[in-house]
């Protein structure tokens, strides 16, 4: 049997994103969740986007987020 895993993209605010260091910690934060293959940050938005197999869920970046002392709106 070949399952094939469809590739999404989760976008969310982190609005207490500030920095550049802000934006590494994410990267590695959400970079250590199984599924994850790519984020984006962008500092002046405020935005994180995620891609990642459909199997990860929002309330799993989410989480990931605030364990690094984040929030995700």
């Amino acid at each position: 049997m070949n399952q094939t895993n469809e590739t999404k993209t989760t976008t969310v605010t982190a609005p207490e994103i500030v920095c550049g260091g802000c934006a590494g910690s994410i990267k590695k934060a959400l970079g250590n969740v199984q599924g994850v293959s790519d984020v984006e940050v962008d500092v002046g938005t405020k935005k994180v986007s995620v891609k990642h197999d459909s199997n990860v869920s929002r309330e799993q970046i989410a989480d990931a987020l605030d364990r690094a002392g984040y929030s995700a709106v």
